[in-house]
């Protein structure tokens, strides 16, 4: 697997791309070559007095380089011009990406303002599956909140199709993860949760299959709002990281991230692993 992994150089971003425990996590899904990059806003300017705003930053990625590298990762690193989340996405698409990853620190003191505007655009216009790395707030060491990545999954589905692109995400996933829970939420307004198959009968299924590959799981059928009950099942059970696709039962293609994904992902205090579905011609 190709990652993107994506710095703003600052000390919680750091801490995460030295953080041995994680870096351990993403070679167990099976990374192995990372692009790291970093952007330099288009409304920097390199004229800025004594500061080389493109070298500096070279600079840091290189000692970030040399860290992964020790790790055996294959590195390559990219410091370039313009809006972050584009920049990012057109890297991903170039180097054909399996995985984009990127730090979030989480709640802020300022309330709705819960992750950075980097994140948030990447989660609402990534073109490979997200990776969202919980790291601490307030701190002089930042680190990653739940550096085991992958240990524990807590995998939320409406059934869609998308949805079962987000749970093909285990085939990988399953080779660091110890335990999941399966998560459906009956929304009084989603008429069509209930037809077919009885969910629980449908998250049973799915449940065998993570069982087969020695993935201790759970199942838990809920009614309500959707991202309220996730969120809710995730205090209860405390993965390291929810799964979940970018975009559900809407058929709105301009809809760039579903309203439940979007509240999960600024929400949560886990790491979030988005799955996007495929890009179209």
């Amino acid at each position: 697997m190709r990652a993107i992994y994506a710095t703003d150089l600052s000390a919680a971003s750091e801490a995460a791309i030295k953080n041995e425990t994680s870096l351990e996590s993403l070679q167990q899904i099976g990374v192995e070559s990372i692009h790291l990059v970093t952007v330099v806003p288009s409304n920097v300017y390199a004229g800025v007095p004594a500061m080389n705003l493109e070298e500096r930053r070279q600079q840091a990625l290189d000692r970030y380089q040399s860290a992964m590298e020790s790790a055996g990762f294959d590195v390559e690193t990219h410091v370039v011009r313009g809006t972050p989340h584009r920049r990012i996405n057109g890297i991903a698409e170039a180097v054909r990406a399996d995985l984009s990853i990127v730090g979030s620190r989480g709640k802020s003191p300022l309330e709705n303002r819960v992750i950075g505007s980097t994140a948030r655009n990447l989660a609402r216009t990534t073109v490979v599956p997200l990776l969202v790395t919980r790291i601490e707030r307030e701190t002089d060491e930042p680190a990653i909140r739940r550096e085991h990545l992958f240990r524990r999954i807590l995998f939320a589905t409406d059934f869609s199709e998308n949805s079962e692109r987000a749970f093909d995400a285990f085939s990988s996933l399953r080779h660091a993860a110890d335990g999941a829970t399966l998560v459906h939420v009956e929304s009084p307004k989603d008429v069509e949760a209930t037809e077919g198959a009885e969910p629980t009968e449908r998250l049973s299924e799915l449940a065998e299959q993570l069982e087969e590959w020695d993935i201790d799981t759970r199942i838990d059928v809920r009614r309500g709002d959707p991202a309220d009950e996730i969120l809710a099942a995730a205090a209860e059970t405390d993965p390291t990281t929810i799964l979940l696709g970018s975009r559900g039962r809407s058929r709105l293609r301009r809809l760039l991230l579903g309203s439940v994904s979007e509240s999960v992902v600024t929400r949560a205090d886990e790491n979030v692993y988005l799955v996007p579905p495929p890009r179209t011609a």
